[in-house]
């Protein structure tokens, strides 16, 4: 009895976007205006706090991604080409570090970044085109989920300390399979494998991610 309620206890915490052991074929792809987008709970001012469009080399920075072996003939490209990443802006950064202080420990401590890995690279630049550079939370499910039309997307949240990392698998609706499967797992499991963030202020001192005091050389005009 005691060893049924213990597994029945371990069921309940496994987490159930754990998916990154699954095969390709079991990832949940529902349409666009069915998939789940952000959550807020009771915190409505953090849905005013804005999120930027994430360079290429600040996705890697973020997963601490380096690749070992780069393909032959790939002409240089970064990985993940097909891959859209948006951060915490300093203002968001900076804004839930003052909400945290002036509730006196009652706001919330969760900042969230979003990666949508989409099928293609040209589906991924022709939806850059659309979508804004920089957008706040609260009008991100209206105009980047369910703006989506025609597509279908699998959802992945990992939550890591006071990051909440929202991963998008975005494919056309009809479409079998994922052509980006390796991508997007990849992805994953180098989010599951990264350290819990104790401080969304570490975030400001990206690459290195130790300290908020951390900033690149600057050339000075005197």
């Amino acid at each position: 009895m005691e060893q049924k309620e213990k597994k029945n206890k371990k069921q309940k915490h496994q987490h159930p976007n754990d998916q990154t052991t699954k095969p390709n074929s079991d990832f949940s792809f529902k349409p666009s205006s069915d998939v789940k987008g952000l959550r807020f709970g009771g915190q409505f001012i953090v849905k005013s706090f804005t999120i930027r469009r994430a360079r290429p080399l600040e996705l890697l920075q973020l997963l601490s991604f380096s690749p070992t072996h780069p393909k032959p003939n790939n002409n240089n490209k970064l990985p993940f080409p097909s891959t859209t990443a948006f951060l915490p802006t300093n203002f968001t950064i900076l804004a839930h570090h003052a909400w945290h202080t002036l509730t006196l420990g009652l706001g919330t401590k969760k900042s969230k970044v979003l990666l949508f890995v989409f099928e293609s690279e040209i589906m991924k630049t022709a939806t850059d085109r659309v979508w804004p550079s920089e957008i706040p939370l609260g009008q991100v499910n209206k105009r980047l989920i369910r703006g989506l039309t025609g597509c279908e997307m699998a959802r992945f949240k990992f939550r890591k300390g006071c990051i909440t990392f929202y991963v998008y698998a975005v494919r056309q609706v009809g479409c079998f399979g994922f052509s980006c499967a390796d991508d997007l797992r990849t992805i994953l499991q180098s989010v599951v494998a990264l350290k819990d963030f104790l401080d969304h202020t570490a975030m400001l001192a990206m690459p290195n991610q130790r300290s908020i005091s951390y900033a690149p050389p600057v050339a000075m005009a005197h």
